[in-house]
């Protein structure tokens, strides 16, 4: 059905299941939360008996030492077989600690999120255009901006907690592994090498896929140090040559809004590599004073413009409605086979309550 034909009995209905929809999300949420907060209790205590189990074993090491000519080889193996079960534990449970504390951190935050949500519904701050008071629009958009990078915030985590600890587990174990090895094998130890070579070639992916997702370093240092780092990704895994240019004073956004410039930036480089054929593009960013203007060109093959109001291009139509909802403007140009170029700018909301 299209926008304003719903009578208000019908959009009352979709309104309260809205409602209820998200408070219970916030209840599955909050009980979540309170099962990982057990499970972390719990490991970390584990986490205690360990350390002290593997400190055990690495004294009992140091004693061996005195007298390791004398040993029979047998004991000296099955110590050292002790001592890497003792550290392979202890990895484990540290890599599962960390895991649970992110987990608890990430829950903790999408809490509070949803519940700033359902609290502004129920207000009428969302949904009743007569309680809307100046500023609304901006904390609903911020609000919407940053549930929907929870799921991405998500998905990273998941990437850094699973395949990412597995492979960083796989390096110890072959360097522990070869430390041990006492037969001298010399296929055995290349084919021990090449492993550890996979594997950290494939870390390293993992944490570029990690960065993908959700950027850590945007939360640490910002939008600007961010794009840089980005930039070199693109420009190291495509054949697209991607020029960077900053200008302007360097400082912190509002988060929100360095999460918004960011992604538009990530997919309009998304779009130049997948389709525009192109062979180079050129990113632009200057932070002015009062406003914040980005420009991205490329030299491919350019595509007709009409498509974006007949619903082709969505990413295009949700970079355009982004920066129309938070005060900005757009300008998208291109000719179909001249290439294209994006321009928007964006009101300057500067963080407060950082160290720069």
């Amino acid at each position: 059905m299209k926008r304003g034909m719903a009578s208000k009995e019908e959009e009352d209905e979709i309104w309260d299941a809205l409602k209820e929809q998200i408070r219970s999300d916030l209840e599955q949420k909050k009980r979540d939360l309170k099962e990982i907060s057990m499970m972390l209790e719990q490991s970390q205590i584990e986490m205690n008996k360990l350390t002290q189990r593997n400190a055990s074993i690495t004294a009992h090491l140091q004693q061996m030492q005195s007298q390791f000519d004398a040993m029979p080889r047998g004991d000296i193996r099955m110590a050292y077989d002790s001592a890497l079960d003792a550290q392979q534990r202890l990895f484990v449970m540290r890599g599962q600690v960390e895991k649970l504390q992110s987990d608890q951190n990430h829950l903790s935050e999408h809490v509070q999120l949803v519940g700033r949500i359902y609290e502004a519904m129920e207000g009428g701050l969302i949904g009743d255009p007569a309680k809307r008071g100046e500023g609304a629009a901006a904390q609903v958009v911020e609000m919407l901006i940053q549930a929907q990078e929870g799921e991405r915030l998500r998905l990273s985590r998941q990437m850094h907690d699973g395949p990412a600890q597995a492979l960083s587990n796989f390096i110890l174990q072959t360097e522990i592994a070869m430390r041990l090895f006492d037969l001298d094998a010399v296929k055995a130890r290349a084919e021990l090498e090449n492993l550890k070579i996979a594997a950290t070639t494939t870390f390293q992916k993992v944490r570029d896929y990690i960065f993908e997702l959700r950027p850590m370093m945007l939360d640490d240092l910002g939008l600007l140090p961010t794009l840089k780092r980005y930039v070199d990704i693109v420009r190291d895994e495509t054949r697209l040559e991607v020029r960077l240019l900053l200008t302007g004073r360097e400082r912190r956004l509002e988060a929100y809004q360095e999460v918004m410039i960011f992604r538009a930036i990530q997919e309009l480089l998304y779009n130049t590599t997948r389709y525009a054929q192109a062979t180079s593009a050129k990113v632009q960013v200057d932070v002015g004073e009062a406003f914040i203007k980005v420009t991205v060109d490329d030299d491919g093959r350019g595509y007709d413009t009409a498509m974006i109001e007949q619903g082709g291009g969505m990413g295009l139509k949700v970079i355009r409605d982004r920066v129309e909802m938070m005060g900005g403007k757009i300008e998208i140009d291109s000719v179909i086979g001249q290439g294209s170029r994006t321009i928007f700018e964006l009101p300057v909301l500067e963080r407060t309550g950082i160290t720069q």
